[in-house]
């Protein structure tokens, strides 16, 4: 991602891809480690990562980052063994505009890699020098995984229930998605000697940031291009998930149009085309995009409020807001 040509940004970025790379398996066998390069490699916004180094510098980690990047590769590792396996729960034929890793092999594949990746990551974590906050940082980093693991539960739950609420898909894309963007500044920041209380708000500040951040996904997902975001448009739609669009436009609807919406999200038809163009039409005529857009901007200035709190370097709290603008406004 640019972030506006961040000149801190460019260089945290190149110093964790040197590293990402040096720290890749390229172990036999190879049906099993050739997954693991082939989904890291291909990179992503590595948003997470980022945000682990941000909040270490924030705290007085040095340039080189003995604190911050070993806490910043194991929650890269993490989140893309997560997207590993959430690709086979969700059957999606696409990550990052390339064939997923269950496509292009398989899915015994998909699962034992992911399940090396996982351990992997914890190996990561454990070469943090200061020994002294292990404790601590693993505890966090168990709490975040656990929560990241029962949004996924959720998310397949919502999938054969009719009657999810807003409160509960804010629920589930809390532990899904935002807690892991909440967690990596955790870390970050107790990596390099930040106090509780500034880890905590900068925990608030990315969780409530990752929960704008889903949403204005979810917006991308029905309503963006292939070509531009490298994902199948409609997907969630053609997955009957209750995302907050969906839920919207089913409290909105009214007789027939509120049981068409219903009926589309009860079956997948062989060509999902037709279902897509419609179920999108139902939620433009509630004026659901721009609903969804508005919940997204409260969160994110409820966030800001929590990294004003922080008592970290004001240089890189701006570097931290200026990242946090630019996913929520990214058009992939």
């Amino acid at each position: 991602m640019p972030f506006r040509d961040l000149s801190q940004i460019q260089d945290l970025n190149l110093r964790f891809l040197e590293r990402l790379d040096n720290s890749l398996p390229r172990s036999e066998p190879r049906g099993l480690y050739e997954p693991i390069a082939y989904i890291l490699e291909v990179g992503g916004k590595r948003v997470r990562p980022l945000l682990a180094l941000i909040a270490a510098r924030m705290f007085g980690d040095d340039p080189d980052l003995p604190q911050g990047m070993p806490v910043a590769l194991a929650v890269e590792v993490f989140h893309n063994f997560t997207l590993l396996h959430d690709d086979v729960m969700d059957q999606s034929p696409l990550r990052r505009g390339r064939p997923t890793v269950h496509e292009r092999w398989d899915v015994n594949t998909a699962i034992l890699s992911g399940d090396l990746m996982l351990i992997r990551a914890y190996e990561l974590l454990n070469t943090l020098p200061d020994r002294r906050r292990l404790p601590e940082l693993l505890t966090t980093f168990n709490r975040v995984a656990t929560g990241v693991c029962e949004g996924q539960q959720y998310d397949v739950d919502f999938e054969r229930r009719a009657d999810v609420s807003i409160e509960e898909y804010l629920r589930m894309i809390e532990l899904k998605t935002a807690i892991l963007l909440g967690g990596a500044l955790e870390l970050g920041a107790l990596a390099a000697g930040g106090s509780r209380e500034d880890a905590d708000h900068l925990y608030a500040f990315g969780r409530l940031t990752g929960l704008a951040f889903q949403l204005h996904d979810d917006l991308l997902d029905a309503f963006g291009e292939t070509a531009t975001t490298g994902k199948l448009t409609g997907n969630d739609i053609i997955r009957n998930k209750k995302t907050f669009l969906y839920i919207k436009a089913v409290e909105g609807l009214q007789d027939t149009e509120r049981e068409e919406l219903i009926h589309w999200f009860s079956h997948t038809p062989a060509d999902p085309g037709p279902k897509v163009a419609r179920v999108t039409e139902l939620m433009r005529l509630q004026d659901v995009p721009r609903l969804v857009a508005e919940l997204r901007d409260e969160l994110q200035e409820e966030a800001y409020a929590h990294l004003d709190a922080v008592a970290g370097d004001p240089q890189w709290k701006r570097v931290l807001r200026a990242v946090a603008e630019d996913l929520l406004q990214r058009t992939y």
